[in-house]
């Protein structure tokens, strides 16, 4: 036994004792060199192959990384003992919380220690070469400040290689508790890991219980005698504990390890099947923070990426309020819908300001062409080109459109409709003055008599000539002296040709800007 103040390799200080055994001691110290509290784990060995097997598992664990398990920072020897200096966990371990508490602690609580303690088994057993732990009680659980379960006390922990001896490998001589241990570890069969499953489950029915198990021995005298089966249901024992987990439980326990779960990962599924705890993956460090029973809540900083039966390394068991998901799916439907809304509304808008943007003024630039490109050549009708119109303001009309939508179409429609009346107008004006035009080039031309002056008037101011009038039919012809033509047509409109060419066409209700005609004479 080691005294306070002792100091090991120059760095390590013992500060008091925290168990003892039959292979060693488990002692708080202080690390000098760091000045950080640690847990220093003492085993006592005379044979010198379970001395180099101590080292092995030593570096073994040092490599172990698990939010479940306690880091291991060194290990020596010093004197007859075999030292693992150890991360220290304060406070008390489970077993003296449930003697303070007089009762078990809630079945909903234990459920998720019990998924961290088989994600970190899971971790063990699938090291190569495998590590059993061997001794899983609640004296050997604690929880951090955080409320993460922490298993300890690695000192009867075996790892399975080929080259270490077969007093460590088939044979379990270091020791054991009998509630907690199996039938083969009792009878020194040999270890695996479904060992440590039965050993867990064993804990976990003295936490929901608050009953110790009858130890496999009992058991085991019992059913050779022809007795039930001492171990009762764990839902029998404490009403509160769910009837699917107290299956889970007592398959774990079997008798025959065969009959148990083959792994921990198997055995996490089935609970999970039962609690269906959420897990959160992707974790380095263990961010569990304890809720009352009512609404047992575990706190994260991350969100899940995704769902698993089985986890690994790093996951933490959570379980959410279903309340706060069905909030915020609710605000995210309720933001979907008025995006949706406005992108509809702006969308409509924008179709809208289009279709308005597209119906001009009635008076169409009638100025901006002349008016011969819209007449037709000689043979030439214009029937194909109002059936093609005609036939797509059908296909229009029949295709099923909003009220808005028909409105702005009815709009559009009346405005092409008074263009090509217009045109239609434009000409048949064209065609009367072409027509009058004809004729008065076929009459013959009267040899103007010659005007005699009047020598008298010669100073004496011009009156001015009147323009010649002339009727084709309803077409009323105006020629003027400065070589202007005004064609009216029965409808009222007028086209004024001018002598370099140029045509404009005036319309009935037309107002005219009289700054385009040429002056007067």
């Amino acid at each position: 036994m080691l005294t306070p103040e002792t100091i090991l390799q120059n760095r390590y200080r013992i500060v008091r004792q925290l168990g003892q055994g039959g292979m060693g001691a488990v002692y708080e110290a202080v690390d000098e060199r760091l000045d950080s509290t640690v847990a220093l784990k003492e085993t006592l060995f005379a044979d010198e192959r379970l001395r180099k097997q101590f080292e092995r598992e030593a570096r073994l664990l040092a490599r172990m990384h698990h939010p479940a398990l306690p880091r291991v920072s060194d290990h020596f020897s010093e004197g007859e003992g075999q030292f693992l200096v150890m991360h220290f966990i304060a406070g008390d371990d489970l077993a003296e919380m449930s003697a303070k508490r007089r009762g078990p602690f809630p079945a909903e609580q234990v459920l998720i220690w019990a998924d961290q303690l088989l994600d970190a088994l899971d971790y063990l057993h699938t090291q190569d070469p495998q590590i059993i732990h061997r001794d899983i009680k609640p004296q050997n659980l604690k929880l951090t400040p955080r409320g993460q379960i922490i298993l300890l006390d690695f000192g009867l922990a075996k790892g399975q290689a080929s080259e270490i001896s077969r007093v460590t490998t088939s044979a379990s001589i270091f020791g054991y508790t009998p509630n907690y241990a199996p039938l083969e570890q009792i009878q020194g069969l040999g270890t695996d890991a479904r060992s440590d499953i039965y050993a867990l489950a064993a804990t976990l029915y003295h936490l929901m219980t608050g009953v110790k198990p009858p130890d496999a021995l009992t058991r085991a005298a019992s059913i050779v005698n022809g007795q039930p089966d001492p171990l009762k249901p764990a839902h029998v024992v404490n009403s509160s504990v769910p009837a699917g987990s107290g299956a889970v439980l007592r398959k774990a326990m079997a008798q025959n390890r065969d009959q148990r779960y083959a792994s921990a990962a198997e055995m996490r599924r089935a609970l999970q099947g039962v609690g269906s705890p959420t897990t959160i993956s992707n974790r380095s460090e263990a961010n569990t923070v304890l809720f009352p029973a009512a609404a047992p809540t575990v706190a994260a900083e991350t969100r899940t990426k995704a769902r698993q039966a089985t986890v690994r390394t790093g996951e933490t068991t959570v379980v959410r309020r279903p309340g706060v998901a069905r909030r915020k799916l609710w605000m995210i439907a309720a933001a979907a819908v008025v995006l949706l809304v406005g992108g509809l509304g702006g969308f409509y808008a924008y179709q809208k300001r289009n279709n308005f943007a597209k119906v001009d003024d009635p008076a169409i630039n009638q100025f901006s062409a002349p008016a011969v490109q819209s007449e037709p050549t000689e043979g030439q009708s214009a029937a194909p080109t109002e059936s093609r119109e005609e036939a797509k303001q059908v296909a229009d009309e029949t295709r099923e459109v909003p009220a808005e939508e028909k409105v702005v179409r009815k709009r559009e429609n009346a405005s092409k409709q008074k263009v090509a009346d217009r045109q239609q107008e434009d000409r048949a004006a064209a065609e009367a003055a072409d027509r009058a035009r004809a004729e008065n080039q076929s009459r013959p031309e009267q040899p103007a008599e010659p005007e005699i002056p009047n020598v008298n008037a010669i100073d004496a101011p011009q009156p001015r000539q009147p323009p010649v009038t002339r009727r084709a039919g309803d077409v009323t012809i105006r020629n003027f002296p400065d070589g202007t033509q005004v064609i009216v047509g029965p409808d009222g409109s007028r086209i004024i040709q001018t002598p370099d060419g140029r045509r404009q066409v005036i319309r009935p209700r037309q107002r005219v800007n009289r700054r385009r005609f040429p002056p007067r004479p």
